[in-house]
């Protein structure tokens, strides 16, 4: 984790933690000229605007005092959307039972890329149920050969 990220994670978790709000990642990127700081939080029941713009406003002052950004930049503060990603081992944990999307570094099974039910995750494997045609399997990943992940929306 950079330098900037790591500041940001340390003034914004005390913010998120009065409001009983969870960091589910932060960016610090640039896109062609400018540079964007990006926060994504999340609570059970999903966040709503005035939340972020709420953390936006506290984040933003605690910014100023702190300064440990050396170029200009933009703020956004958000949800992590229907597509979550899982970064973390707590993040798998709550995503049994739903409907999830997984690239590994390298192949399993002949695949690189999975989407299914997370059955299960013990902090060494998960567990994916995926369709072929009309039968289920179950294909265990390792998780250190997960490159990324994120909940996936499904379309009925």
């Amino acid at each position: 984790m950079s330098k900037v990220t790591e500041t940001v994670e340390e003034l914004v978790t005390p913010i998120l933690d009065e409001l009983n709000l969870e960091l589910v990642d932060i960016e610090y990127v640039k896109e062609g000229r400018d540079w964007f700081l990006r926060i994504f939080i999340d609570k059970e029941t999903g966040v709503d605007i005035e939340e972020c713009g709420l953390v936006s406003e506290q984040l933003s002052a605690k910014l100023d005092e702190v300064d440990p950004i050396p170029y200009n930049y933009f703020l956004e503060v958000s949800s992590p959307g229907a597509e979550r990603p899982l970064k973390n081992e707590k993040d798998f944990t709550k995503a049994i039972g739903k409907n999830v999307f997984i690239k590994t570094y390298e192949p399993i099974d002949g695949e690189k890329t999975f989407e299914g039910i997370l059955t299960q995750f013990d902090g060494q494997t998960v567990s994916v149920e995926i369709k072929i045609k009309t039968r289920k399997k179950t294909v265990d990943i390792p998780y250190e050969k997960v490159a990324n992940a994120r909940l996936a929306v499904v379309f009925s």
